[in-house]
């Protein structure tokens, strides 16, 4: 039987979670084999440019999608938060499986939490999210840009280049970091995650899938997880509503508890001299996309379109 090819870009975050997806087909089809293709995208190749200014997240799955076209890779392992909210009609989430830890964590070379932050501590963020929301709470820190693979990151902090860095809990996990430092998980509330944040997407080809035989396709639907896709159903929708980006400075995060789904959002202008927050619940979580629409016409609303139009 031909491999099935998983695509993914080469950094160790994202091999490791192409290895997952990787390794529960290999469960469920024991006689199929699936390799992982390694994709350099050009945010890969631009890793020391701020991604606003060179085209947003979109850069990290361009050359994947054009290997989906061009059928060199049957799958795209991505993390969400790294999708446009809107895809190509070319393309579909074939699977959301279950979702990672979805918080910011603060890490210190001294496990100091947030509040133990002195005046004019230096904290590295390459997010402009989490850039304003630290100084909606701390406006007297210092905030630096900080870009990079995971490991670089944690390097950079520990040679004292800052006092302290935010990073995704998912992806310390995944790369089992979270034992060697000094990670403290940061409120929900107060650092709303960024649509997508701690889920992976598997993408294929509109049609993948359609009508097979082989069980594939049926394999890949079952690693769907229907909270997880529920949950980013609803902040995707919210994103494409309000017109954001993968770099706007938005925060939105679905919680599903039983049947009941709560959705919360935080967004800036770019200068972080503006923010509107909401929230929105749906009792029988029965179309978590329309909730994510009506909680973006609502901010629409109050002016949510003209803070976004400056930071897209």
């Amino acid at each position: 039987m031909t491999p099935l090819r998983i695509g993914s870009r080469p950094s160790s975050l994202a091999l490791a979670q192409a290895a997952i997806v990787q390794h529960q087909l290999e469960a469920l089809l024991p006689g199929l084999a699936v390799e992982v293709v390694q994709i350099s995208t050009s945010g890969d190749r631009m890793a020391t440019a701020s991604l606003a200014q060179v085209g947003g997240k979109g850069l990290f799955i361009r050359e994947l999608e054009q290997a989906l076209s061009a059928k060199t890779i049957d799958l795209a392992v991505h993390s969400m938060k790294d999708l446009p909210a809107v895809l190509a009609p070319a393309y579909r989430i074939a699977a959301v499986p279950a979702r990672g830890d979805p918080r910011d964590a603060l890490l210190t070379r001294d496990g100091m939490g947030w509040d133990a932050l002195a005046p004019g501590a230096r904290l590295g963020t390459a997010s402009a999210r989490r850039r304003l929301e630290a100084l909606r709470l701390r406006p007297n820190l210092e905030i630096l840009p900080l870009r990079g693979n995971v490991d670089t990151r944690l390097r950079r902090l520990a040679a004292g280049d800052f006092d302290a860095i935010i990073l995704a809990m998912a992806g310390l996990k995944r790369l089992n970091r979270i034992d060697g430092v000094s990670a403290v998980e940061l409120d929900e509330r107060d650092f709303v995650p960024s649509a997508g944040q701690g889920a992976l997407a598997i993408e294929s080809l509109a049609e993948f899938g359609a009508g097979g035989s082989n069980g594939i396709g049926q394999a890949i639907a079952y690693l769907n997880d229907p909270c997880a896709a529920a949950e980013v159903a609803a902040e995707r929708a919210f994103l494409a509503k309000i017109g954001a980006s993968c770099v706007s400075p938005v925060g939105v995060k679905g919680t599903l508890t039983g049947d009941h789904l709560a959705l919360r959002a935080l967004l800036f202008s770019l200068d972080g001299a503006h923010s509107l927050s909401g929230e929105s619940e749906q009792r029988r979580a029965a179309d978590p996309a329309a909730l994510g629409e009506e909680l973006g016409a609502r901010l629409l609303a109050r002016g949510a379109g003209a803070l976004i139009q400056g930071s897209t």
